[in-house]
């Protein structure tokens, strides 16, 4: 079988139906184009990602667009200190016999049509929690009531809360190197779209809101083939190959590259991190921004474009700056960008 290329009508009717996702998507967020993208990226990237961003940007908002888009089954949980790992997979009530009864949970609720999985404040759950997620993120399967349920279609976003530190347990390195992307969400700056969503009623109805994003725009049962068309269709010239490595070894070894920051010991500022996992994530992301584009083949801002997402998490300081982090990482990319020569 021909290798499909993005010109091909089956790759270009995709591109052209994600193009209409997004702009389904913007009916109910303003001012997000960015995150609107980086999502679209990663669902045709096939990765879970991680949301940031203050109480109120429209984080859940957002999330329930993409799931109305999407088509499939939704499913939203709340990270509490007291949760268990069974919490996912059932729950137990007594009935109006008084009976006890056993009820699938929201993993289970919507069996093997469930496609986003929302874990609100994930930080919020303990680390027993977290296990379990991370085996259906990187298998999406689950055994439970003496079978084994598949998730074929399934993506995970969760959001951390990155505010409050009391009764919060942080994700470990493995867990947060499952994630895709990390993207962060503010309000946006735009004067016209802060009015908008302080005064506009439209944007204060939620429900409304979602429910005029068009349904199932994307065919969710089909996504997994058409993201492993993409990765095929989307080449790499040796130049490219040779500047990703350029790249990674500039961000886990900034001393040697030649980089600076003031203040700071460069020799001793990355612990590690930055696995080959994690870079073919990299990749894996900027040939969907390619195909979106598109091209059949990566160009330096296919890369640069979804660097700071795919690989700032993945990146872990020693501890005397890991407080100073979210100045810092970003402070490190910039600097491996204009370090590293583009082809």
């Amino acid at each position: 079988m021909n290798t499909l290329r993005p010109g091909d009508a089956m790759l270009t009717d995709w591109r052209e139906a994600a193009a209409r996702f997004e702009r389904e998507i913007a009916k109910a967020v303003v001012g997000q184009e960015r995150a609107i993208r980086l999502l679209t990226i990663a669902i045709f990237a096939r990765g879970h990602v991680m949301l940031e961003g203050d109480v109120g940007v429209g984080k859940t908002t957002l999330l329930r667009a993409v799931a109305r888009g999407l088509g499939g089954a939704y499913e939203r949980v709340e990270g509490t200190v007291d949760m268990m790992p069974t919490d996912l997979i059932y729950h137990t009530y007594l009935g109006e016999d008084g009976r006890p009864r056993v009820e699938p949970g929201p993993v289970l609720r919507q069996a093997e049509d469930l496609s986003v999985f929302f874990f609100n404040e994930i930080n919020r759950a303990r680390p027993q929690v977290h296990a379990l997620l991370l085996r259906i993120m990187a298998e999406r399967s689950v055994s439970a009531f003496n079978r084994e349920y598949r998730f074929p279609n399934l993506q995970v976003f969760a959001d951390r809360n990155r505010v409050e530190r009391e009764e919060t347990f942080e994700l470990p390195a493995a867990a947060r190197d499952r994630f895709l992307m990390e993207i962060g969400m503010e309000a946006p700056r735009d004067a016209q779209a802060r009015r908008a969503l302080v005064f506009d009623p439209r944007f204060h109805d939620t429900d409304r809101l979602t429910e005029a994003v068009g349904a199932g725009v994307l065919d969710h049962d089909r996504i997994g083939t058409i993201a492993s068309a993409i990765q095929h269709a989307i080449s790499a010239e040796p130049a490219i190959e040779t500047y990703v490595v350029g790249l990674w070894e500039a961000l886990v070894r900034p001393g040697p590259a030649g980089i600076r920051l003031p203040g700071i010991d460069m020799d001793r500022l990355v612990q590690g991190g930055a696995s080959p996992r994690g870079v073919a994530f990299l990749v894996r992301a900027a040939r969907v921004r390619a195909w979106l584009e598109g091209r059949d083949w990566l160009v330096p801002e296919d890369i640069r474009a979804v660097f700071p997402e795919v690989m700032a998490h993945r990146v872990f300081l020693e501890p005397v700056y890991e407080m100073r982090r979210a100045q810092i990482v970003p402070d490190l990319i910039r600097a491996v960008f204009e370090t590293v020569p583009a082809p």
